[in-house]
């Protein structure tokens, strides 16, 4: 499939491997309206097709995604947005296709719930994660549904709580990736793992995803309506808004 040039999400398929890949430089991959339409398409497209086995999920630069859209979050109901980050998790949860993820550089708040959605997930070991909602006076409320399930206990306490930078390796320790791998071996250790689960049959594939991830789709469904209604009253208050808007001001400065 040929890029426009306002497309923000890249779909392409090649020997039974679906490569997604967010492209939005400009606003470091943040979860606008558009960016999730997009890629929540492509994930579509890529279920359906006869021809995928594998689906991978990646960016075009070293920012994978900054998290939600706060220049839209500021002007616009946060509802909807919400919504469509929880349809988006839960369509790469119950994706018929296994979805690879890769990070090679900086991943923030909203984004590391795609991580989390994933069934795969591998990054760089100096890949950047943080959880950076508690700083804005909101809570990592729509990705909890996906995160809290893959960290341990203590480590979704100290990041969530904390707010901090922790690496790829840190990561992978927490529970949250699969592999953190040295940044000159990442795109090898792709190739290597994407081929062997492409060697899987599409049934099995699909079946075993169905089994591993029952629970979490359960909790999805179960919690999702709850957390989007405590996101969309976070973004909504004062201190939230007071604290979104110094921090967009401070990126113009």
């Amino acid at each position: 499939m040929t890029a426009s040039p306002e497309e923000l999400v890249h779909y392409e398929v090649a020997d039974g491997i679906a490569t997604i890949t967010l492209d939005s430089p400009h606003n470091r991959n943040a979860l606008s309206r558009q960016l999730v339409t997009e890629l929540h398409g492509h994930l579509e497209t890529a279920d359906a097709a006869d021809d995928v086995t594998v689906v991978v999920l990646r960016s075009s630069g070293r920012v994978f995604c900054s998290g939600a859209d706060l220049s839209e979050a500021t002007t616009v109901p946060m509802k909807d947005s919400a919504w469509a980050i929880v349809e988006l998790q839960r369509l790469i949860v119950a994706h018929s296709k296994p979805v690879v993820t890769v990070v090679e550089g900086a991943v923030r708040a909203g984004g590391i719930g795609v991580i989390a959605a994933s069934d795969i997930a591998i990054v760089a070991e100096d890949a950047t994660f943080a959880l950076t909602e508690v700083k804005l006076g909101l809570a990592a409320a729509m990705i909890s549904l996906t995160v809290l399930p893959r960290l341990t206990s203590r480590a979704a306490g100290l990041t969530a709580l904390g707010g901090e930078v922790f690496s790829g390796s840190e990561a992978a320790a927490y529970g949250l990736v699969t592999r953190a791998v040295p940044a000159a071996d990442l795109d090898a250790a792709v190739d290597e793992l994407v081929g062997q689960v492409a060697t899987g049959a599409q049934q099995g594939l699909r079946e075993t995803k169905k089994v591993l991830n029952a629970e979490l789709l359960e909790r999805i469904d179960a919690k999702g309506a709850e957390m989007v209604e405590l996101s969309s009253r976070l973004f909504g208050s004062d201190a939230a808004k007071e604290a979104m808007t110094a921090f967009l001001s401070r990126g113009k400065g």
